[in-house]
């Protein structure tokens, strides 16, 4: 398997694999999603296309393939193996209510194993189905499938939901069994029940193939769609590393330059899972520092996240005894490595340095408070350090227990982990339910009144580049059922007068009840129609949806919105305010 496989080489077969089998290639989404609040980042490649997994029309068609870039940090901890990451790219192709079940596998297979593609050896393949429960039934039909393609009943094993179902992420919605595909590395079994799905990386998983065929209702109940859809998803970084018969992802062409920095400045040698944690997480803040939509270390939401990832790099750097600045660094390595493929990266490199010299000094000093405040309360209890200290450090200088644990270990004294936890939920900054609705990874909220401020969106906007002109830009949004939140481009605080000119606008063009039409057209016509479109993908979709707004905003967007301008009641900003240098954030609700 090892000789001249490349993740780039890797994407461009498999677009070219699913181009031959007439799939359109969609560019990646942003990692902050457009009007979802069910999530606080993209985790997953199906994410984008919830509306069309909902049977919205897409303007390139049924089929889709696409490389997206993801972010899942609800299992954070776990970074520092040899595939976990927090920041990732998922391959994925996807049939909208177009093909099923045997095309899916069967591609799936020749494409693992077809000498023009991976050449795998077929006689290592192992699959997993759905078991069967009393929602649905025994997915026989996938088995059938995969002993057509060659696969044989003994390497086919049956899991129940927990490993072989997705969805709904939220608690109703579009569900199925899935398939999961395994290569044998060739290791001994860990045990007499070792089999695919077995941590003990003897079977390493390469690809998913989720058959969205039953809709979850209130009730709890599962019933079949009328739109079947199938969404795979393929880890870009594992499969190379299996490919180039590495041990681990941070031995490829992904990683390696930054690993073999991270070490050169390191003082303490050894301490691997320092290194590897240094390195997801410094590639995980530069990809989301270069997104452009504002997001910055903070407190709140995605840039708690982004904070939490950058001050876990620095925790890591002076373990290993990293005596300079060192995230700035690493990130340039990062840039060069990915900015011909993801240009963003070179477009916002100064904010990403900047951004990461800012957080890590703020850190190092926090660090220093910590170490000194930890020395004055151990001398305070008598030589006693306990949990609920830890967390008074913790909320007090932002020092992290993992710190405090290790300063305590030193003086031969051990912090209650369960205690400190006690402590964390009663004063918990980021609202631990809040925040696990969102890193479940839900489906898009399609309801009557986020897509009415979708709607009022497209129009803010508009009236925004009318106002205060063309600069002012959109950087992203978040909407909810009760109110729409819009960050865009502008150098100061609007003034009243601007605020009720923009709210002013908004008005008139619903109380003049303009049609919302919405027409296909490739991206360059839009453009030349005087759409909005802001596109810094390598792969620029050939056709797109452009949502228009009678003779007041045309813009290239995914929908959905309401039909008429009439629908939407009446628009009132609640609160503008600054988000970070250069963005503005405007928070408004339809009465």
């Amino acid at each position: 398997m090892a000789g001249n496989w490349t993740a780039k080489k890797l994407v461009e077969k498999y677009l070219d694999f699913f181009k031959t089998k007439g799939h359109a290639i969609i560019p990646s989404a942003s990692l902050i999603p457009e009007n979802d609040p069910t999530v606080l980042f993209t985790a997953a490649g199906m994410h984008p296309l919830v509306p069309y997994l909902l049977s919205q029309p897409h303007p390139l068609g049924k089929r889709l393939v696409g490389i997206q870039k993801c972010l899942r940090t609800g299992d954070i901890e776990e970074v520092g193996n040899a595939s976990h990451l927090t920041f990732f790219f998922m391959l994925g192709n996807w049939s909208l209510g177009d093909y099923f079940k045997k095309e899916a596998i069967s591609w799936s297979h020749e494409f693992l194993t077809g000498k023009k593609w991976l050449c795998l050896d077929k006689n290592k393949i192992f699959v997993t189905c759905f078991a069967g429960d009393k929602d649905a039934p025994r997915d026989e039909e996938s088995a059938k499938i995969w002993q057509e393609c060659g696969i044989p009943k003994e390497r086919i094993f049956f899991n129940s939901k927990e490993d072989n179902w997705w969805g709904p992420a939220g608690k109703t919605g579009p569900c199925g069994p899935d398939t999961e595909m395994f290569y044998d590395t060739g290791k001994q079994k860990c045990g007499p029940d070792c089999g695919p799905g077995c941590h003990c990386g003897k079977y390493f998983e390469i690809w998913n193939d989720v058959f969205m065929q039953y809709n979850k209702t209130a009730e709890g109940k599962f019933e079949l769609l009328k739109q079947k859809n199938v969404d795979t998803g393929m880890g870009l970084e594992r499969t190379i590393t299996m490919l180039q018969g590495k041990t681990s992802v941070y031995e490829t062409e992904m990683f390696k330059p930054a690993m073999d920095e991270i070490a050169k400045l390191s003082k303490n040698k050894g301490l691997e899972t320092s290194k590897r944690i240094i390195a997801d997480h410094l590639r995980a803040a530069s990809f989301l520092l270069s997104e452009g939509k504002g997001i910055v270390p903070s407190n709140v939401e995605q840039g708690y996240i982004l904070r939490r990832l950058i001050r876990r790099a620095v925790r890591q750097g002076s373990l290993l005894g990293i005596e300079q600045k060192f995230c700035g660094k690493i990130a340039k390595i990062f840039v060069k490595i990915y900015s011909e493929e993801w240009p963003q990266l070179k477009k916002y490199e100064q904010a990403i340095y900047s951004e990461l010299d800012k957080e890590e000094e703020r850190f190092s000093r926090v660090l220093a408070n910590g170490i000194k405040e930890f020395e004055k309360l151990f001398r305070q209890n008598n030589g006693k350090i306990t949990a609920k200290d830890a967390f008074l450090l913790y909320q007090s200088e932002g020092f992290p227990l993992e710190m405090t644990i290790d300063l305590a270990k030193e003086k031969g004294l051990a912090i209650d982990k369960k205690e400190f936890e006690k402590e964390f939920e009663k004063h918990q900054e980021l609202s631990r339910k809040g925040s696990e609705q969102k890193f479940k990874s839900g489906l898009q909220d399609n309801s009557i009144e986020t897509t009415k401020l979708h709607t009022a969106t497209h129009l803010l906007h508009a009236a925004l580049r009318k106002v205060l002109g063309e600069h002012a830009q959109q950087k992203g949004s978040n909407i909810t059922p009760e109110r729409l939140r819009f960050d865009f481009s502008y150098p100061e605080k609007l003034t009243e007068e601007q605020l009720k000119k923009v709210e002013s606008l908004v008005n008139e063009a619903i109380q003049k009840k303009l049609p919302v039409e919405r027409k296909e057209t490739s991206l360059e016509q839009a453009r030349k129609e005087g759409a909005l479109a802001f596109f810094e993908s390598k792969y620029v979709p050939e056709k797109v949806s452009v949502y228009t707004i009678s003779g007041f905003s045309k813009e290239v967007c995914a929908g959905p919105h309401v039909k008429n301008t009439s629908e939407l009641g009446r628009f009132k900003i609640t609160k503008e305010e600054a988000v970070s240098a250069g963005v503005r954030r405007i928070k408004a609700v339809l009465e």
